[in-house]
């Protein structure tokens, strides 16, 4: 058993993995704003070449929006979409939440109130990594410089970018950011033009980071639009946020395994030990080889994160209920991030997993713990896992079938019985006098739930547990406390780096007093990276969300292709179905 329960700590960022090639550094420095636009397409082209070689996971959620007369605007539907991207033929998806095997390009109506629906192309969103796949050079593009900028740490040259007149369409309207070392595309602002009546371009705002030595990669795009017309009376609104990791799956963890420095200790004589196990332990070495099994997979296609300092603050989480509670769990609990926004949770027998987006959205160590009760609730009532995962032919099945092959839901009858467990963990806890805002956080949820279906549905657990005995737990009154934050909106807690897949805690500065609409729990925020050059000394923060009101600072715990058409449009109505080779909307088609 453990001795004491402990703090978590504040982390402390990680690095990236491998090195990759980087891109040539030409010897001659551009002395004239005309050099620096030559090198600026030529550093885009071949950027659009390079990706060719990587297969990241594209992760889209978008949340339709509807006027609030106190709030502004809230969520009012949503649509999730997670796929590998495949840049060797064009800008295209695979999709690993179409588990009824039909290969549907499109999202479906956005909203439940829509009896003409709009229809998103996953492969639209995605096209906003690139600015230009089919001619972006001085023939069809003006380049007017604006001025010199900080993007975090990456000092940038700005430029405006005007689509020469009859170039086409799908060409890009809107502002480029260039790091002024290499003269790569850092980030670009605006918007696709010429999508016409029956198909549309979103706006958008595309990032990328500094994975490598000389390497940019696309990571993260937000998409939004207001007062959309279509189909005549209706409109839309609707923000979205795009995420790519994955760039390195496999890779870094095998060159670091052939570096590693080895010691070989002499073999000790174990004869006068017992080392034969006896049924119950072999039985247990079995269930713990198939979580280890399931782990281990999950992680090399991109859908749990590699053990780093979050795992660490969870696990610390759980020691402080082991240790309240007198338990002693053989084997150790461990914890794990699956690397998706979706909020749910599930256990891999004696592995607890939670999902970044819950991790992001929840507001306090409390709320914590009680999501890590639940879970730990089915280890200590010994809900197993399917020990059949200990075959390892079980696991050799190709990323697109992951949802369909795995699952690891519990019954309601078990799902009842961790609450009531987990319940009774916590009120043995240090946390059992802050329950009322673990309790403000399932009621804002259950009160959302009809809004945001997609982002409250687990693809390989359950969603969000709802702990009655919460709802009775005293909670801060918010009117006596308008700065109470009872959930977080998407992003606010946990950065993903897109080479490595590694997680860590976001740090930014304290915000200021917190206006009612700005709380917006569980929403779609932009995106605002703070950009640093790779092996830079400092900590590299990835990205953070553009509204976090709580304090992120303060620790969770305290104790290139070339498609055939210049870009893709992003949406056609449920009238005009999209054509399958283009993915544009078909004019004249019913």
């Amino acid at each position: 058993m453990r001795k004491a329960a402990t703090t978590v700590l504040v982390l402390a960022l990680s690095g990236l993995g491998s090195t990759a090639a980087a891109a040539p550094k030409p010897a001659d420095q551009p002395r004239t704003m005309e050099e620096v636009i030559d090198r600026v397409i030529t550093n885009e082209n071949r950027a659009n070449q390079q990706i060719r070689q990587y297969s990241p996971l594209v992760e889209t959620y978008i949340q339709n929006l509807r006027p609030d007369k106190d709030l502004g605007y809230v969520p009012a539907g949503d649509k999730y979409f997670l796929g590998r991207a495949d840049f060797s033929k064009g800008v295209t998806l695979v999709s690993l939440t179409d588990t009824n095997g039909k290969g549907k390009k499109i999202f479906g109506s956005i909203g439940n109130f829509f009896s003409f629906a709009m229809q998103f192309l996953p492969d639209g969103f995605l096209q906003m990594i690139f600015i230009d796949t089919n001619g972006f050079d001085k023939q069809h593009y003006k380049f007017d410089y604006v001025r010199r900028e900080f993007v975090g740490e990456v000092r940038c040259l700005v430029f405006d970018v005007t689509p020469v007149e009859k170039s086409g369409k799908g060409r890009f309207l809107g502002r480029i950011w260039v790091e002024d070392q290499d003269f790569n595309i850092v980030r670009f602002n605006g918007a696709y033009g010429g999508g016409g009546r029956s198909s549309w371009y979103f706006h958008f705002d595309s990032w990328r980071t500094n994975l490598q030595p000389g390497v940019w990669m696309p990571s993260f795009v937000y998409s939004e639009e207001r007062d959309l017309h279509y189909a005549l009376t209706k409109k839309l609104d609707f923000k979205a946020q795009t995420r790519l990791w994955g760039y390195s799956l496999g890779h870094a963890s095998q060159e670091q395994e052939l570096s590693k420095i080895l010691v070989e200790t002499p073999v000790q004589d174990e004869t006068k030990t017992a080392n034969d196990l006896t049924p119950i332990q072999a039985q247990r070495s079995w269930d713990r080889q198939a979580e280890d099994n399931l782990a281990d997979r999950l992680e090399r296609i991109g859908l749990i994160a590699p053990r780093g300092e979050v795992d660490k603050v969870l696990e610390t989480v759980v020691n402080n209920l082991e240790v309240t509670n007198n338990l002693d769990i053989d084997p150790e609990v461990h914890c794990r991030v699956m690397t998706t926004t979706t909020l749910e949770s599930f256990t891999l027998g004696h592995t607890i997993v939670l999902s970044r987006g819950l991790v992001d959205v929840l507001p306090d160590e409390a709320s914590l713990a009680t999501m890590l009760a639940h879970e730990l609730g089915h280890v200590v009532l010994g809900h197993r896992l399917d020990s059949n995962y200990a075959f390892f032919d079980q696991l050799l099945i190709d990323d697109k079938e992951t949802f369909r092959h795995f699952g690891f839901q519990r019954t309601p009858t078990e799902e009842a019985a961790a609450s009531a467990k987990g319940m009774q963990l916590l009120n043995n806890s240090p946390y059992k006098n802050q329950l009322g805002n673990a309790g403000l956080f399932l009621t804002a949820l259950e009160s959302r739930q009809k809004e945001i279906p997609n982002l409250i549905s687990g693809h390989l657990g359950n969603r969000v547990p709802v702990i009655a005995d919460l709802k009775t737990s005293a909670t801060v009154d918010q009117k006596q406390n308008p700065q109470m934050i009872a959930a977080l909106p998407i992003g606010g807690r946990v950065k993903l780096d897109p080479w490595s897949d590694k997680l860590d805690l976001i740090k930014s500065k304290p915000v200021g007093t917190v206006a009612e609409r700005e709380k917006m729990p569980f929403e779609v925020t932009p995106f605002m990276p703070y950009l640093m050059r790779y092996g830079a000394d400092a900590p590299k923060p990835i990205a953070a969300s553009a509204a976090t009101p709580a304090d992120p600072a303060k620790p969770i715990a305290a104790s290139a292709a070339t498609p055939a058409d210049p870009a893709k449009p992003i949406a056609a109505s449920a009238a005009t179905p999209a054509d399958p080779k283009t993915g544009e909307a078909a004019p004249g088609k019913p």
